[in-house]
């Protein structure tokens, strides 16, 4: 059994701290802040803790930083 089957098929509530979560309420999942997919707590792997919000993977986190203005603009010439 599934350490996190005891939240059924519902999304958990978390907060997100540096390196390490806590789960206030218990569920299967949450949902990604950029393209809304579900991503199981066991495979959650990117967030950011300024904003507590989860990401699917790093091309979602990199862009929600983008969008955050949180990334120096990268555009190259003149």
């Amino acid at each position: 059994m599934n350490r996190f089957e005891g939240g059924s098929n519902r999304e958990a509530k978390i907060d997100y701290l540096d390196g390490d979560i806590r789960i206030v309420q218990t569920g299967s999942y949450v949902t990604c802040a950029m393209s809304g997919k579900h991503i199981p707590i066991d495979e959650l792997r990117y967030w950011s803790v300024v904003r507590q919000e989860p990401y699917a993977d790093a091309a979602a986190s990199l862009e929600a930083e983008k969008r955050a203005g949180a990334l120096p603009n990268q555009k190259r010439g003149a």
